[in-house]
């Protein structure tokens, strides 16, 4: 299915009036066109008010969540905000994954940013070097945020976005596929192994993989683990903003599970490099076909949706020698633009969109943990294993924002190099240069 990212499934400019009754059935109806394959990176949603050209001020939300259930929980928080602000009206546009982010830094550079819109990491790091992003420290809301959030957000003094969740990465368990051939639910690296080499041995291709996070979130729990299970992990990751070279030498070793995993046939490169994140690998796993799938959590909602007679449980990732562990972000951030023209009026909604109860439905809606005080875990029972291990394991962040290094996009190129034919040490190698070029260093070693 063909798409641009100038198709409007909730238009603006539609000729009906889209109430909150109307959105959430043309959301439901139009589920399966989201999930549909093929449907994929650049689909745009809109949510609007019909009293937009009324409000004395006007405000836009630009993101990258456009699921049905997320976008119905930003609407819900949208309306909520207009029903105690009468004189404001929000409108929220969304485009998924990276083109996203191209649009967003184009808008930005061209002086015609939202007022608010999502970030990550790696573009945090671009953006407060450019003075797009208000500082939002004086929010009312800050003091609710937990202290795995907080550690985030203060990484450098100011706080310059705010969490709506913390999402986790797992390893789905086909679990009437995996009791059909005798295997465990794998919680180690050796067990993990052994139940691929069966399923290889069987003709059975063991791991869906898509494109992005699932193998790079892979070598990165590998690779940190140690780190984060140290006596400071946080100064251990400061210290990898001089010492470059003891972060790529602790990725290597993660480098060197996935070049084993794709030299064992447990995934198909060709594949994985051609299938996309919450699209391509859902509809895969969906087929039965397949023990296991590594993804976010955020998909479990919609393999429920995809395959409802399929039984599966999502677990940390079995990728350490005496254990598993579990891969999180701080994640769905929401930035105010410094440079827009209702600074203040989007930093009061922020407000409103982080207080507990529209965080927290935005956070289930995800399949996430709450970034407050507590994180609150998501209802949906196919996720009681990783709900288990954040509230009792070490969780490695994923894109720590005390690294001051585009590691979240640095990964993912050399996963891809891997995927590609590549060695770990020509992936160590590739990190070096990203890194180096990142830093400012050109083509120095690290």
């Amino acid at each position: 299915m063909g798409e641009s990212t100038d198709t409007s499934v909730f238009s603006r400019h539609s000729s009906h009036s889209l109430t909150r009754r109307g959105f959430c059935a043309a959301a439901a109806a139009s589920a399966l066109l989201f999930l549909a394959p093929g449907c994929t990176s650049s689909r745009n949603v809109v949510v609007d008010d019909t009293d937009v050209d009324a409000a004395a001020v006007q405000l836009t939300f630009f993101g990258f969540k456009y699921e049905p259930l997320n976008v119905i929980a930003i609407e819900e928080a949208l309306h909520g905000y207009m029903d105690e602000n009468g004189g404001v009206s929000i409108v929220y546009e969304s485009i998924k994954s990276l083109p996203y982010f191209d649009a967003l830094d184009k808008r930005l550079a061209a002086g015609l940013g939202d007022d608010v819109f999502m970030v990550d990491h790696d573009t945090v790091l671009e953006f407060e070097a450019a003075g797009y992003l208000a500082d939002l420290s004086d929010l009312a809301t800050i003091s609710s945020f937990s202290e795995l959030a907080l550690s985030q957000m203060r990484s450098e003094g100011a706080i310059d976005y705010v969490p709506t969740s913390i999402s986790a990465f797992g390893l789905y368990c086909n679990t009437d596929m995996l009791a059909a051939y005798g295997v465990s639910v794998p919680r180690t690296f050796a067990e993990f192994e052994r139940a691929c080499e069966k399923f290889v041995a069987e003709g059975v291709l063991p791991v869906v993989a898509n494109n992005d996070i699932s193998l790079k979130t892979v070598a990165i729990a590998r690779g940190l683990a140690d780190v984060y299970d140290s006596a400071d992990p946080t100064a251990a990751i400061v210290s990898f903003n001089d010492d470059h070279a003891g972060l790529v030498s602790h990725l290597r070793e993660g480098f060197e599970v996935v070049e084993r995993m794709i030299s064992g046939g447990w995934v198909d490169a060709g594949l994985a490099l051609e299938t996309e994140k919450t699209a391509d690998d859902l509809s895969q796993f969906a087929t039965g076909a397949y023990p296991f799938m590594l993804t976010g959590a955020w998909a479990s909602v919609r393999m429920h949706d995809l395959a409802p007679d399929l039984e599966f449980d999502v677990h940390p990732y079995p990728v350490l020698d005496d254990r598993s562990v579990l891969v999180v972000n701080v994640d769905t951030r929401v930035s105010v633009n410094a440079n827009g023209p209702h600074v203040e009026q989007a930093k009061d909604f922020v407000t409103y969109l982080t207080r507990p109860g529209p965080i927290e439905l935005f956070a289930n809606s995800q399949c996430s943990f709450s970034p407050l005080i507590g994180n609150a875990a998501p209802d949906d029972g196919s996720l009681a294993p990783i709900a288990a291990a954040f509230e009792s394991g070490v969780t490695v962040i994923g894109s720590d924002d005390n690294l001051h290094l585009p590691i979240w996009s640095s990964v993912r190129e050399c996963v891809a190099a891997l995927l590609e034919g590549r060695t770990a040490e020509e992936a160590e190698a590739l990190l070096a240069e990203l890194i180096a070029t990142a830093s400012g260093q050109g083509g120095e070693s690290v």
